[in-house]
């Protein structure tokens, strides 16, 4: 083979099929604050570097996922959770024809805003906030891309594309409907302002779809909470294979594991159910999506955002699975009397630095604290959660463990 046959095959390598409904970098809708095209990355490439080397994504690696930081080293943290996520939207963009690198990006940045302690530390921070717009994650990773993050010279954030910031804030679907109401999730409490407000500067069509890769970003995320909280379930042994039988499908794969491999230790049975899992999971989302295009013929990335629902999915079959295995999930590992006494525990130390803040707000180091004095309780408010939503677990028990006349007892967190 000569150099110059050498060099188009490597070409051909690097070069990925793009479907004609696939966002491209190209095309982007481009940046709030205008920037210079980089020499050698596309603009969703370069998103997703600006994640990596964020502080709110290295935080991730000492926030709770399930299981609280010291319970052990082998559970998943956020940003274990997180490249998992990454590694499978990016096997169901490569599948669809979508742009990889786009739902990449997203799938890294869709945890950015949750709170230490998990859900109990979100649910927490929301009750205290509720007189001043409440607090939700999403809305909070939005805050940090475009405000809250500080690393660069023309700019508070990181500047990131229209599209990945659509595909952060809509990647559960619509906010709005039609006429302009709240849907989903925000029916009840409307849209968190800090979308409201970043939308009325750099609209993101918050009545329309997110595209296909931010899509197969979000269903990415739900293939792999069901994997690796079966998996974190088993290794703190509070599920094991019997309690896994109670949902037929995994009982379909221990038994096809079982005949395949007998006797197989039961560490390596759990593993091989886990790459079961994921494995089926995706293939199912692959076929079903492409159903789903074939019968939208999307010609454009603008097609998907405008269709009446999302084109990527679980088959009935696989949705039946995935409730049924977050079911036993619920029941068996989120609802156990241990992790509801740590989730308990979690929840204090947030409330008890939320209120300690409040009064007074001097407390938080001075980037924090400084101006709020005098400030409205609203900004106030804001500040502090800003605060407390950006500290690792270890750092808020830590900030909470120096805080006076609290009431922890000896053995607990704080």
């Amino acid at each position: 083979m000569n150099d110059s046959t050498r060099g188009r095959k490597q070409r051909q390598i690097g070069e990925r099929w793009r479907a004609d409904y696939a966002v491209d970098p190209a095309a982007s809708r481009g940046r709030l604050i205008a920037e210079p095209p980089s020499a050698t990355r596309s603009e969703f490439q370069r998103d997703r570097d600006r994640i990596i080397h964020s502080t709110a994504f290295r935080r991730l690696a000492h926030k709770t996922q399930v299981f609280l930081y010291h319970e052990g080293d082998h559970f998943r943290s956020r940003l274990t959770h997180t490249i998992e996520v990454a590694q499978i939207a990016r096997s169901l963009a490569r599948a669809l024809g979508l742009d990889e690198d786009l739902a990449e990006a997203l799938a890294l940045a869709h945890d950015l805003g949750h709170t230490p302690f998990g859900h109990t530390g979100e649910d927490a921070l929301d009750d205290c906030m509720r007189a001043y717009g409440g607090f939700d994650h999403n809305a909070q990773a939005l805050r940090i891309v475009t405000r809250l993050e500080r690393r660069y010279a023309h700019f508070d954030g990181l500047n990131l594309t229209w599209e990945t910031l659509e595909g952060l804030v809509k990647h559960n679907g619509p906010m709005l409907d039609a006429n302009g109401k709240p849907t989903g999730r925000y029916r009840e409490r409307g849209v968190p302002l800090a979308i409201l407000e970043y939308d009325a500067r750099h609209p993101l069509e918050l009545q329309r779809f997110a595209s296909g890769e931010a899509q197969v970003a979000a269903i990415a995320d739900d293939i792999a909470y069901d994997a690796h909280d079966i998996d974190d379930g088993t290794r703190s042994g509070l599920l094991d294979t019997r309690n896994l039988r109670e949902v037929e499908f995994l009982a379909g794969l221990l038994d096809e594991i079982e005949s395949e491999t007998p006797d197989l230790a039961a560490p390596r049975l759990v593993n091989e159910l886990v790459r079961r899992v994921i494995t089926r999971f995706v293939e199912d989302v692959i076929v079903e999506s492409r159903a789903r295009l074939a019968t939208l013929a999307p010609q454009t990335a603008d097609d998907i955002r405008a269709a009446p629902s999302s084109i990527a999915g679980f088959s009935p079959a696989f949705q039946r699975a995935d409730r049924g295995i977050k079911r036993l999930l619920f029941q068996r590992v989120y609802r156990d009397e241990k992790v509801m006494r740590m989730r308990a525990e979690a929840d204090d130390i947030l409330r008890d630095m939320f209120a300690h803040f409040f009064a007074a707000p001097n407390q938080m180091p001075a980037e924090w604290g400084e101006g709020l004095e005098g400030a409205d309780e609203a900004r106030r408010a804001r500040r502090i959660a800003d605060y407390i939503a950006g500290m690792t677990d270890r750092y808020a028990a830590a900030e909470h463990a120096r805080l006076p006349a609290r009431n922890t007892a000896p053995g607990e967190m704080g």
